[in-house]
C-alpha cells in the first residue's frame, strides 16, 4: 500500500517550501500553497526561471493566516500582518490576468533587497475564481497550474538511476505531497481517482517540468543541466516537454497527514 511520506506547501510562489505532519487540503490545494505571489512593478511574476535567488526565501505563516514572516540567510526577518481585503491590483501569470492584494512596503523594501531587483508581494483575493485545466478541472492559488503536485518517491529512485550523477533530492521538483510504496516508478502517472485520508484528487496532467528544476533549492543557484538532460532521454511526453511527476485536481477537500494511505479508484493510460 502506497503512502504519504512527504507534505509541503508553497505561501509564496516559487520561495522556499515548508514541510507539515499535517495540513488541510482545500480546493485550491494544501491550505496556504501559493497564496502569495512576487511581481515586479508591471505586476508581472517573478519566476526561479529568472530569479533563482527566490529559493532562498523561507517563508512561514501564522496558524491562523494573519501574519507572513520572511527570512534569508545574512537579513533580519520580517513579519508583516496578511492584508486580504486591501485593493485589487491586476497581476499576470504566464501572460493571463489575475488579480492580487498587494502587502505593501514593508515586504516589497524586503524582497526588493533580497532579490536585488525592486519586487512587489501580492495574494490571492477571496474572490480569486481561476478554473484550472487538464482532464480533471479545478482551481488554485497562483500554482504554475494545478492544485497538486504528486511524485512517487520509485519515480525519483528511477531518475537517478538513470542520470548517473550526484543524487539529486526531492525538493528540485518541489512536489505537495510525496508517496512510497508503488514499485514501478511513474504510477502517479496512471492513478486517474485517488482516495487519501480525507480527501479524494482526480488526475489532470502530467507535471511538464521547466528551468526551475535546475536551480538548488539549498542555496538558490543555477546547477544545471540535471535534471531535465536525462529526462530529455525518457521521459518525453506525447503533448511536448519533459514529465516527472503529475498535477492533480482537488474532488474533495480534507485533512492530509503523513503516514495517510492512497488508494487509487481509477487508472488510465499514461500519456508519454
Amino acid at each position: 500500500m502506497a503512502t504519504v511520506t512527504e507534505l509541503r506547501y508553497y505561501p509564496v510562489k516559487g520561495c522556499a517550501g515548508v514541510a507539515a505532519a499535517q495540513a488541510e487540503l482545500t480546493r485550491a490545494g494544501l491550505a496556504h500553497d501559493r497564496a502569495f505571489m512576487v511581481v515586479d512593478e508591471e505586476g508581472v511574476f517573478r519566476s526561479q526561471r529568472r530569479d533563482p535567488a527566490l529559493a532562498t526565501v523561507r517563508p512561514a505563516v501564522s496558524e491562523d493566516g494573519r501574519r507572513l514572516t520572511l527570512a534569508a540567510a545574512g537579513v533580519e526577518p520580517v513579519s508583516v500582518p496578511v492584508d486580504a481585503e486591501g485593493p485589487r491590483r491586476e497581476v499576470r501569470l504566464f501572460g493571463a490576468p489575475f488579480l492580487g492584494i498587494d502587502q505593501g512596503g514593508e515586504a516589497a523594501g524586503w524582497l526588493s533587497e533580497v532579490l536585488g531587483v525592486r519586487s512587489r508581494l501580492v495574494r490571492v483575493p477571496p474572490e480569486h475564481d481561476r478554473v484550472t485545466d487538464g482532464l480533471t478541472p479545478g482551481t488554485s492559488g497562483y500554482a504554475d497550474s494545478c492544485a497538486v503536485h504528486l511524485v512517487s518517491r520509485s519515480s525519483l529512485e528511477r531518475f537517478n538511476e538513470l542520470s548517473g550523477a550526484q543524487p539529486l533530492p526531492m525538493d528540485r521538483f518541489r512536489p505537495n505531497l510525496v508517496v512510497d510504496g508503488w514499485t514501478e516508478p511513474h504510477t502517479e502517472d496512471l492513478a486517474r481517482r485517488i482516495e487519501v485520508g480525507e480527501a479524494e484528487l482526480g488526475y489532470a496532467k502530467l507535471a511538464i517540468r521547466c528551468a526551475v528544476t535546475m536551480v538548488d533549492q539549498s542555496c538558490g543557484a543555477k546547477a544545471g543541466p540535471e535534471p531535465l538532460r536525462t529526462l530529455a532521454r525518457y521521459r518525453r511526453a506525447t503533448a511536448g516537454g519533459v514529465a516527472f511527476g503529475s498535477k492533480f485536481a482537488v474532488l474533495r477537500p480534507g485533512t492530509l497527514r503523513v503516514g495517510d494511505e492512497l488508494a487509487v479508484g481509477a487508472w488510465g493510460p499514461s500519456e508519454l
